[in-house]
């Protein structure tokens, strides 16, 4: 199974997950946890332990960082390390959710097109939006 694992501060990846589950119902190859105020490594580390769990010597997984070389993305990754997974784990930072949404979707592509894919998804996903504020168009349609 290809598992995607989601860690940030804060309560940012159970956010994600959340909506993960609205769009695309309840599954178990979605897992996350976050680094709340407050916590101490230590509990952080307990907790990633108790989330990986289901995954196994024969799964992948795409972890999602909100932050590269934050502590909840390098916790996590000393925790799959040592548990021997790090070879078939998959990282990413700057999470946002068009890029674990088709992480979430796309389940049936190739690690290579769906790593491709993700990354795309989220670049793109980042844009300015153009407001057209012109107040004449506004008043004609009231």
């Amino acid at each position: 199974m290809r598992y995607l694992l989601l860690v940030s501060h804060g309560t940012f990846a159970p956010g994600l997950h959340s909506v993960l589950d609205m769009l695309l119902g309840k599954r178990d190859d979605i897992l996350s946890c976050s680094m709340e105020d407050g916590m101490g490594a230590d509990a952080f580390v307990e907790l990633v332990d108790k989330t990986i769990e289901p995954i196994g010597p024969d799964d992948t997984v795409f972890v999602f960082g909100d932050i590269i070389g934050g502590s909840p993305l390098t916790n996590t990754l000393n925790e799959l390390a040592g548990k021997g997974l790090l070879p078939k784990v998959t990282a990413f930072g700057g999470m946002n959710l068009p890029m674990v949404l088709v992480a979430a979707s796309e389940s049936d592509e190739d690690d290579a097109t769906l790593i491709q894919e993700i990354q795309d998804e989220g670049k793109a996903a980042i844009r300015l939006v153009e407001l057209d504020l012109d107040e004449d168009d506004d008043e004609e349609d009231l």
